[in-house]
């Protein structure tokens, strides 16, 4: 469970930090609750209505125009907030906590006692289980959320001020540049992960088809999506999941001469803004999602279109769009795909635009993805721990050597490296014998699983330490030709399923005793 904990907390620690600038709550405890009360955001009610606290709706909350969803809990039909966003209900649960007098005494203590809050909660009776404080003690100590409250102290520390004397930093500042006027459409600390730039390309729902497609999917899940430029105008707005392009806005900017710019956004979970509404670069104007009758799955589809004076309009690419924003705001991000930076072609001669590396190799690409925020498996940062470090070593490695006998071309090595690092997945089979198929797994807080099927038996081992290092010292090895390499490689692997096999005949043979055919060794 941990791994999924911590996946949450550096998903949503922004958003807890922010509710400790405010209203001086302790981030460590408000994730801590956010895991507890939702399941990690699994539960049902994080899902379908953004609810991370398990906050219910009152009679002012509906009064108010307060969406609800119902759920049984203390008892059925049970009415619960429903949120546009996560970071809503954050913002509600610090509001609700603030404006409840049960909960005063809480806020005389220090804002990083997160022990203090925790037994306080608990004793006001946050919540109708027992041992409310330990479970959020034991959390935050496994998880090390204490720090995020350290990092908070120390930046108001720096400006003079005390938790509960902040003022709002997530919108509508640009959160991606260091000009205000422009914003990428998603928060990012180094790239936007383009799963399907535009195009021409097959269709997603129908394989035997090809398709132009009008814009740029990225890759995101129930994330804040942010206008780009300041002032623009929200022209459409649409509501109604069930069209191909589900839940969307468009928001457009002038441009010299009449012209404009139509930014849209489709498949949305959710949105936050009306026609007519004017928004800045950076401010949420909704989150991304799955709706829409054409989608394979949670991401935002971002759709550019050029109209001139007269009111003719065509669609251009995004990256184009994207490179436009990034030099005009200094914004230091990149867009890209299959280890390609889309925004490259349209950089500018200008000498003090951003800099673009085009310069990745499959095996560089797949381990970037690895450690990326968008992993899905909150690798960022693996190489602090030398055991991860040496696994995605040899994930990545392993990787290169295989589309080498699979004589791959570049463009098919580098999507191949896009889907090992989207699928945490890799075929090892051309480089062992004898073996119908051998797959190298990633798992989430494990070490690298193996795959064998033999034509026979299938079965599946983790790799040891000294596996992966013995596996590592070949690949590493500048004096070994492929061949070599891949004769080494299938001897070791050979070697790993043998004893995997054993040990599974072993076991097999061990639950088919009788228990008066066991025999005792003293």
């Amino acid at each position: 469970m941990a791994g999924k904990n911590q996946a949450y907390a550096e998903r949503y620690a922004e958003f807890a930090m922010e509710q400790m600038r405010l209203y001086g709550i302790p981030a460590s405890v408000t994730l801590a609750q956010g895991i507890l009360e939702s399941a990690s955001g699994q539960s049902r009610l994080a899902q379908n209505e953004n609810n991370h606290f398990g906050i219910k709706a009152t009679q002012s909350w509906i009064a108010n125009g307060g969406r609800y969803g119902l759920y049984t809990d203390d008892k059925p039909n049970e009415k619960f907030c429903s949120y546009d966003s996560v970071g809503d209900s954050y913002a509600h649960h610090s509001r609700f906590l603030k404006g409840n007098s049960r909960y005063a005494s809480c806020f005389k203590l220090d804002a990083d006692d997160y022990r203090g809050w925790a037994q306080g909660l608990d004793k006001a009776g946050y919540a109708t289980a027992g041992k409310y404080a330990p479970a959020l003690i034991s959390i935050i100590e496994s998880n090390n959320l204490q720090r995020y409250d350290r990092m908070v102290m120390e930046e108001m520390n720096a400006k003079g001020l005390k938790p509960g004397q902040g003022t709002p930093q997530l919108q509508p500042a640009n959160i991606n540049g260091t000009e205000q006027d422009y914003s990428f459409p998603l928060k990012r600390e180094e790239f936007l992960f383009v799963t399907s730039p535009f195009g021409m390309r097959t269709d997603p729902t129908d394989p035997s088809k090809k398709q132009m497609h009008k814009g740029m999917d990225i890759r995101c899940a129930n994330e804040a999506v942010l206008a780009t430029e300041k002032d623009g105008k929200v022209v459409a707005v649409n509501d109604n999941a069930n069209t191909p392009g589900g839940k969307s806005v468009t928001v457009e900017y002038a441009r010299e001469g009449g012209a404009k710019v139509q930014v849209s956004y489709l498949h949305l979970s959710s949105t936050s803004v009306k026609v007519g509404d004017t928004v800045n670069a950076g401010q949420q104007i909704g989150v991304s999602g799955n709706t829409g009758t054409r989608t394979t799955g949670s991401h935002l589809h971002l759709g550019v279109k050029q109209v001139a004076s007269e009111g003719t309009g065509r669609d251009m690419d995004p990256a184009a769009y994207l490179a436009e924003i990034a030099e005009k705001g200094n914004i230091r991000l990149t867009a890209m795909h299959d280890g390609q930076n889309l925004l490259a072609k349209y950089k500018s001669q200008n000498p003090d635009s951003p800099v673009i590396d085009t310069s990745l190799s499959p095996e560089e690409w797949m381990k970037k993805l690895l450690s990326s925020e968008d992993s899905g498996i909150g690798m960022g940062g693996y190489g602090q721990d030398p055991v991860m470090e040496m696994a995605m070593t040899l994930f990545t490695s392993l990787m290169a050597l295989a589309v080498q006998f699979d004589n791959r071309t570049e463009k098919e090595q580098m999507a191949a490296a896009t889907a090992a690092a989207t699928d945490r997945r890799i075929d090892i089979t051309p480089l062992v014998k004898g073996m119908r198929e051998c797959t190298l797994l990633v798992k989430e807080g494990e070490a690298l699983a193996l795959f064998v099927d033999t034509g026979t038996n299938r079965f599946s081992t983790q790799l040891t330490t000294a596996a992966m290092n013995r596996l590592n010292l070949v690949l590493s090895d500048s004096a070994l030709t492929g061949e070599e390499k891949k004769e080494r490689i299938s001897g070791i692997v050979g070697n790993i399923a043998l004893n995997a096999q054993l040990s599974q005949d072993y076991r097999q043979g061990m639950s088919q005793h009788t228990p008066s055919e066991n025999i005792s060794i003293r």
